[in-house]
This record gives structure tokens, C-alpha cells and sequence, in this order.
């Protein structure tokens, strides 16, 4: 098959990364952490792309994030050096693979319960070369971490006394919206370490809904955005950006016209995925008022029509998805564009490493 040239030439579906508007994300997002002085390290879920991930850091990143030991591999092996593992990680097989990543590359990791730090202490024993954990603090998400400051600071002099271990201080993944609660939170909890005599180098928050206040922390040292590269109507719809801030979209053929208030795409949940992080439909077709996809099978999408929308079979269009992240996961590849030229079709590298 030839090489596509331009969006013309791919073939559907396929996801549309729109460079431009990627790397202006990514400019935006860290002259802003720069401004209020804030570390700023980039979740790689979104992207999964160590391309990406480079410009990132070149932008002025610490680092980078990973969420499974895998993604951290092939961003290792891509030159990536400075990784961040907020995972609970248990098990010998997956210990032995974050033994052998920490001689790699500079890395830390998260703990939230004594189980892991038992892990951790008995696979890192050396004490020249310590690993950094972080303990992850639930400060309202209602996921992983302590639930009060005085087990962090039970988790924080477990790791502070094993051998092979160093205390790096407090994560957490905050819930939308809540920032002033998780300031309140983690300034308890890092209060209540200092006076234990145990010092937080980090306190590491995240989460690209509340990207725009992540500067008025009083107590974060750094920030993990992810979605924040691509945006999505979830992003939007949070007031992060609009639709021309979008970078990702699904290119799609529709392939069926059953009424004139429905339409078929060759775009299904294998393609655009099922999560809608609570919005009522699935997408949105790019430049079409009134045109919403309102329901997926496993290799159809069906777009419901309004006001002045049209569609004809045979027509290209552009999905913009609810949640972009779980839409990477999806493709082995992806297609660079600037306007309508492709500019590289790069492998999707850390895609569907789960483990």
C-alpha cells in the first residue's frame, strides 16, 4: 500500500494526531508550570509515543510519567532517563523488571500499603543506589492511597528505614475540581512528616482538568498532566481548551445512511471506545453542527443528525472522542499531520502494555 500523502490517502479508521496543535499544547502547558515555578512531569498514558515524550522534556520537563512497568521499558529503551512509576508494584516477576529498569534509568515509584514497601525493601537492598517512593495519598479521588496523614507517615518511616529504599515524599491523583482540598491534605500530611524529621523532596499532583490552576498550589512540587498534549471533549468540556485545541481525532468513512437522522461510520468501539468519562455521547464529527455519535458496536458508529447536519455515504469525516487516552490504546499507529499533509506515521509503541 502506498505511502499516504495527505489525509486523502489514509486509510479508515485511523487516528489523526494534529503536530501543530501537540506541540502548542505542549508549549502552553509548560510556560505555565515555568510561570508559577512548578515541575512539570508529563503522563506518557495519552500519547504512548516516546516521540512525543522527548519533545516533552526537550520543552522543559523533568521527566516523564508511566503508569505500568511496560510503558517505562520502551520509553527506556527510547532514551528517555527520568521515569516516574506511580503503581502499587507487587509480584517477583514485576519487581525483577523494576530492578533492572532502576539500573537504567533514574526512577521512582509510589507505595500505599506496607505489602509493597515489603516488596521494594527486600528486592532493593543496595544502599548506593536507592530507589526513591514515594507514598500515594488518596486526597479525595477515591482510588489508591493512605487515608490519613498519620499513615503516611507510617508508610514514610518504613521506607525511610530500609536499606536499600530513599523517602521521596507524597503523590496524588486529585479529584476534578478539588484542589483546594488536596493543598489542605498534603500540607497536613507534609507538616506532620517534618516535624517526624522526615522531609518531602516531592509532593507530585496531576490530572489535566484543573491544568490552569495547578499554579496555585501552595504545597505541589510538581504536576502530571496527560491529556493535556491532546485534549478531548472530556478536556473541553472541563473549560481546559476548546475544540481547536483538539489534537486527536478518528478519521472515519460513513459507510451506511439508514434515515435521514442516522447515520453509520466504520468507526466503532474498537476504534473510539465505550468510555465517556460521563458524557452522553461518544463524539462529535469535526465541523458538523448537529452531528453526534450516540451509539457504538464493536465496528460501527451510529451518528444521530440535528438541525442542519448532513452526511452522504462515502464521506470522510473527523471524530472528536470523549476521552483521547483510552483511544491511543486502540491503533497500533498514528498518523502526524500538519493541515492536511502527513508528516510521519509513527508506531504506537508502549501500546497495550499492560503489565
Amino acid at each position: 500500500m502506498p505511502t499516504p500523502r495527505t489525509i486523502h490517502d489514509i486509510e479508515t479508521p485511523a487516528v489523526i494526531i494534529d503536530v501543530d496543535r501537540a506541540d502548542a499544547n505542549i508549549v502552553r502547558a509548560q510556560a505555565d508550570a515555568d510561570k508559577h515555578r512548578l515541575k512539570l512531569r508529563p503522563h506518557i498514558k495519552t500519547h504512548k509515543l516516546p516521540h512525543f515524550a522527548k519533545k516533552q522534556v526537550a520543552a522543559g520537563a523533568v521527566g516523564i510519567t508511566c503508569q505500568k512497568i511496560g510503558e517505562a521499558e520502551v520509553m527506556a529503551e527510547a532514551g528517555l532517563s527520568d521515569i516516574f512509576l506511580p503503581y502499587n508494584i507487587l509480584g517477583r516477576a514485576k519487581l525483577d523488571r523494576l530492578f533492572a529498569l532502576h539500573g537504567q534509568v533514574t526512577l521512582s515509584v509510589t507505595a500505599d500499603s506496607l505489602d509493597t514497601i515489603a516488596g521494594l525493601s527486600a528486592t532493593f537492598t543496595d544502599t548506593g543506589h536507592r530507589l526513591k517512593v514515594l507514598v500515594e495519598c488518596d486526597t479525595g479521588m477515591g482510588r489508591c492511597g493512605v487515608q490519613t496523614s498519620t499513615e503516611a507517615l507510617a508508610l514514610a518511616r518504613q521506607i525511610d528505614g530500609a536499606s536499600g529504599l530513599s523517602f521521596g515524599g507524597l503523590m496524588t491523583y486529585p479529584a476534578p475540581g478539588l484542589s483546594r482540598e488536596t493543598d489542605a491534605w498534603l500540607i497536613d500530611a507534609r507538616d506532620l512528616l517534618k516535624s517526624a524529621g522526615l522531609d518531602c523532596e516531592t509532593i507530585s499532583s496531576g490530572g489535566t482538568p484543573d491544568i490552569w490552576r495547578a499554579g496555585d498550589t501552595k504545597v505541589a512540587t510538581e504536576y502530571r498532566p496527560g491529556t493535556y498534549i491532546y485534549l478531548d471533549r472530556y478536556q473541553v468540556a472541563k473549560g481546559v481548551g476548546t475544540n481547536d485545541d483538539c489534537a486527536l481525532t478518528v478519521l472515519s468513512t460513513v459507510v451506511s445512511h439508514p434515515t435521514p437522522t442516522r447515520a453509520i461510520l466504520d468507526a466503532g468501539s474498537k476504534a473510539l471506545s465505550s468510555d465517556t468519562l460521563g458524557l452522553p455521547d461518544f463524539g462529535e464529527l469535526v465541523g458538523i453542527p448537529g452531528a453526534l455519535v450516540t451509539g457504538l458496536s464493536e465496528e460501527h458508529g451510529n451518528v444521530t443528525l440535528s438541525g442542519e447536519a448532513r452526511l452522504a455515504i462515502g464521506q470522510r469525516v473527523r471524530v472528536l472522542p470523549d476521552h483521547a487516552c483510552v483511544v491511543s490504546n486502540l491503533f497500533d499507529m498514528v498518523h502526524l499531520v500538519s493541515g492536511e499533509t502527513v508528516v510521519d506515521i509513527l508506531p504506537v509503541a508502549a501500546r497495550g502494555r499492560v503489565t
